[in-house]
């Protein structure tokens, strides 16, 4: 024995671990100072070396992340301006406009289309590695849609066309008036309470402040001026909403709504972002990584259906198989034009065969020119989506719990920064040609593969 008190030992531990938490939070000052001025450096390279004094061990965690994130995607940046000179270089390097449809048409369109894969979704992506994973996905949502559909509609026919008739069914719309949009608010919010108590299993301790938030209806002033649906996150001491956009409500079936609050609200945005904002993420981790937040809401649909939200509710199942596919023909129909050489028309016929109806804030063609003019954003947001579900597979209770923890920690993060905590088999089976295994440093983007090429958010945010 020692003598040593047990008071003295902690005194001792204190006294050791103060002094790097003060040297952690002045490195974190002057890391936020250097990455506030990047802007104002001439090139990517420039900027790399403005950071390449800076220790990620010496951070905290969440400035680590802001560090490693953007040493990594500044790289990808140096070598995008490169490939496609000519874009805008402010913050993420956004490519000059292209007139052809079709980034492979591009002489270095597919080095180019494989490496924003890799920014935004923060893994290295193979472009046709994607599009299979797409296919399976959506093959497998399909499928289960057409079982949902037997005893509503006739299922010899494609899923699209099932669809559209299951939307048009007028047993299933709300009035067009005052007191079916208030019913539809009301129906909403009743989906809110399984899903506060769903929190403490499926995530664990999330902000009070997540607690504190409804679905609301926006204004008649604004819903007859056209204004889109969008939230107000939480905060201490204020109440969080998402507003939601009924104009034009009878494209929006009783049965669609209950995975757009799971989105919108809980487990999803919700939680995800008032994580990020007491984490003080910087604005550039942000750009950066623009499809995480829809890969965690949608993540999070998932969630609360494997705990059995749709349990004897079909219908409500459907709908929420019909988001699904959504983000999974989304993430074909970007990877198809701009990787596998589509047509317009191509992508239209897809779309109507698997999917059928649009989503209601992103009518198809208004969708299409998106994916067009902004390549791998779409396919991005499945991708993270995707790899999430992969890194929670199987797990239940405490794990599940601790593995979401895990993800949502210090706000949005590369995706190879994320443990795998699922099914072992099933990942080394299916999903590692998707998603290989992180790279020993963190700072080198993956070589491009030779022959393959008011908050409101991109995604759902109506």
């Amino acid at each position: 024995m020692t003598g040593l008190s047990r008071r003295s030992i902690l005194a001792g531990l204190s006294a050791s671990v103060l002094p790097f938490s003060a040297h952690a939070q002045a490195n974190d000052a002057k890391l936020r100072e250097a990455l506030d001025g990047l802007g104002q450096l001439p090139d990517y390279s420039a900027r790399l070396a403005r950071l390449a004094g800076f220790d990620p061990s010496q951070l905290s965690p969440s400035a680590s992340l802001d560090l490693r994130t953007l040493r990594n995607n500044i790289a990808i940046d140096s070598q995008l301006a490169r490939l496609m000179p000519g874009g805008r270089s402010e913050g993420p390097y956004r490519l000059p406009p292209f007139a052809s449809i079709g980034l492979w048409r591009h002489p270095n369109g597919t080095a180019v289309y494989s490496l924003l894969l890799e920014r935004h979704v923060g893994a290295g992506v193979g472009p046709e590695a994607a599009h299979r994973r797409f296919e399976r996905a959506a093959d497998v949502l399909g499928r289960r849609a057409l079982r949902l559909m037997a005893g509503y509609t006739d299922t010899g026919r494609s899923i699209g066309a099932g669809f559209k008739a299951m939307f048009a069914e007028p047993a299933w719309l709300y009035a067009d008036d005052d007191a079916g949009r208030d019913r539809a608010v009301t129906d909403m919010n009743g989906w809110l309470d399984p899903a506060r108590k769903g929190l403490p299993e499926l995530i664990g301790p999330v902000p009070p402040a997540s607690l504190d938030v409804r679905v609301r209806r926006i204004s008649r002033a604004d819903e007859a001026a056209g204004k889109g649906g969008y939230r107000e996150i939480p905060a201490p001491g204020q109440p969080g909403g998402y507003f939601v956009d009924l104009k034009d409500i009878r494209r929006r079936p009783t049965w669609t709504l209950g995975s757009v609050v799971h989105h919108e609200l809980l487990p999803g945005h919700m939680v995800q972002l008032p994580i990020e904002a007491g984490a003080d993420a910087h604005p550039l981790r942000i750009a950066y990584l623009p499809a995480f937040s829809e890969g965690w809401a949608i993540h999070a649909e998932q969630l609360m259906a494997r705990r059995g939200a749709y349990r004897d509710l079909s219908l409500d199942e459907l709908g929420h198989v019909h988001w699904l596919l959504f983000r999974a023909v989304r993430g074909l129909i970007d990877t198809g034009i701009h990787h596998r050489r589509w047509s317009l028309d191509q992508a239209r016929a897809e779309f109507d065969r698997r999917q059928g109806v649009s989503a209601y804030f992103a009518p198809f063609e208004r969708d299409l020119e998106r994916i067009v003019a902004e390549p791998a954003i779409r396919a991005a947001e499945a991708l993270v989506w995707l790899g999430l579900a992969e890194r929670t597979r199987g797990l239940t209770g405490p794990a599940l719990g601790r593995a979401n923890q895990a993800i949502l920690a210090h706000g949005r993060k590369p995706l190879r920064f994320i443990p795998n905590g699922g099914s072992r088999v099933w990942y080394a089976k299916r999903c590692t040609p998707c998603f290989p295994p992180a790279r020993l440093d963190a700072n080198q983007p993956s070589k491009p593969r030779a022959g393959l090429g008011r908050h409101k958010d991109n995604g759902r945010g109506e």
